[in-house]
């Protein structure tokens, strides 16, 4: 098992593929600038903001898993405001857990009676931080 988000699981075995690739975390943080006359202004450190985490997975039947049901899990999550521990090896990502904000597919292969055979979902995730610190 390379990770998980909740009950979605990102595994490469004999039987299935399903794994990430693209993946990549922005972190920013907040200041402020406080004018003065006659100088350049003072810098004061406000805080961090939310981490965002953006990647995409290629689902194929040749990977044996079934692309439409994969990309509807996403889409479900998306819609439904869930909220989830995203964890890449055997380490939690974040300070707390993870909202999926955005999910995009892409269909690539549609075979004669409308069956999904392979296709990219893209996910954006932001962090969710259930208590104030």
């Amino acid at each position: 098992m390379i990770g998980f988000y909740g009950d979605i699981v990102f595994e490469t075995s004999d039987k299935r593929i399903i794994n990430f690739n693209g993946f990549t975390r922005n972190a920013t943080s907040t200041w402020h600038n406080h004018r003065k006359i006659g100088g350049k202004p003072a810098s004061e450190f406000i805080g961090p903001e939310l981490d965002t985490i953006s990647f995409k997975v290629h689902l194929s039947g040749s990977y044996g898993v079934n692309p439409q049901k994969e990309m509807d899990r996403w889409l479900e999550k998306c819609r439904a405001g869930t909220v989830d521990t995203l964890v890449i090896g055997n380490k939690a990502l974040g300070v707390d857990k993870w909202k999926v904000l955005s999910v995009s597919q892409m269909w690539n292969v549609v075979l004669n009676r409308g069956e999904l055979f392979s296709g990219d979902v893209e996910i954006g995730l932001e962090e969710y931080v259930e208590v104030l610190r």
